[in-house]
């Protein structure tokens, strides 16, 4: 393909989405990954290898605030992060997309309210086949179609803790879900949360998305294509991308998805003497406002109680979303996590070997998890070449205040031992916000169709355009707004 029409820099949730909804246009659609699929092996089930030895991890190093070299925790595979994600799939509330009073601070909101992107979502729920049921959450949005498929059943132990959370006057409602549970548990019984997807289990980018796009003779996939640098032309268009190779490809139009860390770092890296500040970048917005949730586990214990279920991640308990701090601020959702083990404990806590199994057995684990609100001097920089991330943690009284209404609850529903831990900044909890989206490009780096206000044939379809970060996972709405991009380029005149 020596000149495609549209050229896709990055597999993940947004990048293949992408291409699945341009593939039936006739569009020639070339997407480069840099890293490579991952296959089969002993080690994609196996939680020691995963959890204590990050054997899938990635061998660069950023920089954080105080310029501490650190390991990220981004994964660079053929469909990105998606491949170790939870494969929660939920819509963000309808609330999200206005200003929002934070304990932290106010949101702005978004260019457009929830019942513009509602279509895009219900086109992603079909895309990635959710699992899910629709009445058991108050704080569902409205829905113009069903799920495709019913939830995943609670295991025995999950369905126990369902009836006890509902007992002390919680609503616990059924997750989104991605997963073909039998694939999943037919190549081993593990949870799927943070494990690899070799075998198609999970509907991650790879599994839903990319094998859509790639059933078109018209897109092409190329692997170990690591793009380094835009260059733009003299009326400001991108005129092509350069490789760690040296080699240069041109397309017609240019969509970047590479995640919001490295979706700013290769803008800013492309600074030129026409934009010395970096690509995209006249707003001085590029890189600025970075979110990442705040989130801990929690795992609530009864010494006389056994947890047997192998992938538990099924519920979530939305009462304190919209309300539940002081002056009825938000607090944020509360969700399962994939079954900790005593391998994963251990690693994680260094607590004796024995306790932490012993835990293991007895614990039911769970995920709070608040939004983190946009600050500028929260970013992503470079220093001498090095991705420089900065991250200023927001709101976290509001997400002390979520942990500790669930540790009540969980002790009233007759858990005796309920303990808590924060994930650290190593750990992408949804890293969002680089790029964001609005109407004034002065204050943003995209206008309401993800399309670069300063370059007219670039456009970003990763977590880095979302204005806020709400408080549930991101990945559905990072495919609904590359469906909605999607269908403005096919429909509109871009020359």
């Amino acid at each position: 393909m020596n000149r495609p029409d549209v050229l896709i820099i990055g597999s993940g949730i947004g990048g293949a989405t992408m291409a699945a909804s341009l593939a039936p246009t006739g569009k020639s659609i070339l997407i480069l990954e840099r890293g490579e699929h991952l296959v089969p092996s002993a080690l994609d089930r196996d939680d020691g290898a995963i959890f204590a030895q990050g054997v899938f991890r990635p061998s660069e190093t950023w920089l954080d605030g105080n310029d501490t070299p650190f390991n990220p925790g981004n994964y660079y595979y053929v469909g990105g992060n998606s491949k170790f994600y939870g494969a929660v799939l939920i819509r963000y509330r309808a609330q999200d997309f206005a200003p929002v009073q934070h304990m932290g601070g106010r949101t702005q909101g978004w260019p457009f309210d929830y019942a513009e992107l509602e279509p895009f979502y219900a086109q992603a729920e079909q895309l990635y086949q959710v699992r899910g049921q629709i009445g058991q959450d108050p704080t569902e949005p409205p829905h113009t179609t069903p799920y495709p498929h019913p939830p995943i059943p609670d295991e025995p132990a999950i369905a126990a803790l369902r009836a006890r959370l509902a007992k002390v006057g919680l609503h616990p409602a059924s997750l989104p879900l991605g997963v073909d549970l039998d694939r999943w548990l037919a190549r081993a019984r593990t949870p799927w949360d943070a494990f690899p997807d070799t075998t198609g289990g999970k509907m991650d980018a790879e599994t839903a998305a990319l094998a859509t796009a790639l059933r078109h003779r018209n897109v092409q996939l190329r692997t170990k294509a690591q793009v380094t640098r835009l260059h733009t032309r003299p009326d400001g268009t991108i005129g092509s991308v350069e490789l760690a190779s040296g080699e240069r490809l041109e397309a017609g139009q240019i969509v970047l998805a590479t995640g919001a860390v490295q979706t700013a770092a290769l803008l800013l890296r492309s600074a030129n003497a026409d934009f010395p500040t970096g690509l995209a970048n006249r707003s001085d917005q590029v890189g600025r406002n970075f979110m990442n949730h705040n989130c801990s586990a929690v795992l609530a214990i009864h010494p006389l109680w056994k947890n047997d279920a192998i992938y538990q991640k099924t519920l979530m308990i939305n009462n304190y979303y919209l309300s539940g701090g002081p002056d009825d601020a938000p607090l944020g959702n509360i969700q399962l996590l994939g079954k900790i083990s005593g391998k994963i404990l251990h690693a994680s806590s260094n607590m004796p070997r024995v306790l932490a199994h012993w835990i293991a057995r007895h614990s039911v684990d769970l995920y709070a998890m608040s939004e983190d609100l946009p600050d500028p001097e929260s970013r992503v920089t470079l220093q001498n070449g090095q991705i420089r991330l900065d991250w200023k943690r927001s709101n976290w009284q509001a997400h002390l205040a979520l942990v500790a209404k669930l540790k009540r609850k969980l002790r009233e529903a007759g858990y005796p031992i309920v303990l808590s831990r924060p994930f650290d900044r190593r750990t992408p909890s949804h890293q969002c916000g680089t790029a964001r989206m609005g109407r004034d490009p002065r204050a943003s780096v995209v206008d309401p169709w993800c399309r670069a206000h300063d370059h007219a044939n670039l456009f970003i379809t990763d977590a880095s355009v979302l204005p806020s970060s709400a408080a549930v996972n991101p990945a559905l709405t990072i495919a609904a707004l590359a469906i909605r991009t999607a269908q403005h380029m096919t429909h509109t005149d871009l020359a």
